[in-house]
């Protein structure tokens, strides 16, 4: 699967939504790939995770967020399922549930299962598309996540434990 070429059908242009996508895209496969790199014991499929961290965030383009050059109409929150909608509809669902599992870690009813849905949903949680160049540490992001509920700070200490 060519990952590329589905950033390229949805973010055809070389501007700056693009390439906030392709930045934090790929800060969050290489932190994937670091993650699966440690620990070789996780039963991961790697080119999977790879090309799911690349296309994790494809519809953002559809939000309404300007502060990161998103000239869209949905709110921000529905970017992981507008994603997965967009991926589905390119023949690829096991990408498609990464897509709208990463928000978060995890909103009801799309809570990330699957080994390499938990550990894009834990790497993306440690880069802000707005804050580009700031890698967040453990502590910074379990605080950033307490004011959606203390339950999905303790699921992200849980990932850091197996994850780092």
């Amino acid at each position: 699967m060519d990952y590329q070429a589905i950033i390229d059908k949805y973010y055809p242009a070389d501007d700056a939504l693009r390439r906030v996508l392709l930045q934090h895209s790929r800060q969050v496969a290489d932190r994937c790939l670091q993650i699966v790199r440690k620990h070789k014991e996780l039963p991961v499929d790697v080119q999977f995770l790879e090309e799911a961290a690349m296309l994790h965030d494809i519809g953002i383009y559809q939000c309404d967020a300007p502060s990161i050059h998103c000239q869209g109409t949905e709110p921000y929150i529905k970017h992981g399922p507008i994603g997965g909608d967009l991926l589905r509809q390119e023949g690829l669902p096991r990408h498609a549930r990464v897509a709208e599992r990463h928000t978060g870690t995890g909103l009801p009813g799309y809570e990330p299962e699957t080994l390499e849905e938990q550990i894009v949903c834990y790497a993306d949680k440690f880069y802000s598309k707005s804050s580009p160049n700031h890698v967040r540490t453990v502590a910074e992001t379990a605080q950033s996540l307490e004011k959606f509920g203390h339950e999905g700070v303790l699921k992200f200490l849980s990932w850091a434990e197996r994850f780092e």
